[in-house]
């Protein structure tokens, strides 16, 4: 029973937050009573400041502490603050991006300015309206969600495919491009005696 102990103190622990973050040349990162902001080639992000865990900047680097590192709560916001700062570091030099498949006969996308319409097998075609700081493109039946900001390209590229999952049998819908679909066999019908 104590080595299962053992092992959850370790998987509570954070070994990516005890390393310094290294901050680009073209990146700065500031600290505030109320957010951390790291400015970028790409924009600017920001992120709350967690009471809990310590952020020190210098010019090159991002360095994280926490008061006690035997408290679960506190390695917890410790990982997770450290994985937010480096995201964001990502986010303002590279940028992220997510690809959607549409497979299906008569399923298609355009893009109506900013919003991108979906016909896919409803009565009607579906318009999604994308949040602030993510742009879609449409090139034959791939959909490109990219943005500077690692959540709300996830999140526009889940909702996109909520429209449509794709089905089992015939595997029409929308999907991620590196997704694979588990497919199913259909009915088969008996042969006539």
């Amino acid at each position: 029973m104590n080595h299962i102990k053992l092992y959850l103190d370790k998987a509570y622990m954070s070994r990516l937050a005890k390393k310094p973050i290294v901050v680009p040349d073209k990146v700065s990162c500031s600290v505030t009573d109320e957010a951390i902001v790291v400015t970028g080639p790409k924009g600017e992000l920001h992120i709350a400041n967690n009471p809990l865990v310590n952020v020190a900047v210098t010019d090159t680097e991002v360095v994280l502490t926490v008061s006690d590192t035997e408290d679960q709560e506190q390695k917890a916001h410790w990982g997770l603050v450290a994985s937010l700062i480096r995201n964001m570091i990502v986010g303002v030099t590279e940028g992220y991006e997510k690809k959607l498949e549409i497979n299906g006969v008569g399923y298609r996308a355009a893009m109506k300015g900013s919003d991108l319409e979906l016909v896919v097998g409803y009565s009607h075609p579906v318009l999604y309206k994308p949040q602030d700081g993510v742009t879609l493109e449409v090139e034959k039946n791939v959909i490109t969600v990219t943005g500077i900001d690692k959540q709300k390209v996830g999140q526009a590229a889940a909702e996109i495919r909520q429209v449509r999952k794709p089905e089992p049998y015939k595997g029409k819908g929308i999907k991620y491009s590196d997704e694979v679909i588990r497919r199913k066999a259909g009915k088969v019908g008996k042969a006539a005696a």
